[in-house]
């Protein structure tokens, strides 16, 4: 078990809550809701992972912590855009999304690569 990774999915859910709700309220608050679905769309995955490494190998922790860190620079950079109004950062969400693709592909290669 990794705590640090369960906790992350702690945040992860609970900023998604509170983003898909500001996204709803807020006029003009539709990157907020993206990036709300998102968080709560990875919160779980990361929660089940933070349970499940290391007890399945470093691949498997590393590819979790890559989503993570793609759900950062992916949801922050709508959240940047959507509070400050400024598309100066605009370019990181790509880089968050195909980050954590490359982390979902990561969780896959570990399960296959993975003796038991």
């Amino acid at each position: 078990m990794d705590r640090s990774l369960i906790a992350v999915a702690g945040i992860a859910g609970a900023i998604g809550v509170a983003l898909a709700a500001a996204g709803a309220h807020l006029p003009d608050g539709g990157r907020l809701a993206i990036a709300g679905s998102m968080a709560m769309a990875q919160a779980p995955a990361l929660l089940a992972l933070g349970f499940y490494w290391p007890s399945n190998g470093r691949l498997l922790g590393l590819s979790a912590w890559v989503i993570a860190l793609g759900l950062l620079g992916f949801a922050g950079a709508l959240i940047f855009h959507s509070l400050s109004g400024s598309a100066a950062l605009s370019f990181i969400a790509p880089i968050g999304g195909t980050t954590m693709i490359i982390g979902w592909i990561g969780v896959t290669v570990a399960a296959l690569v993975t003796k038991r």
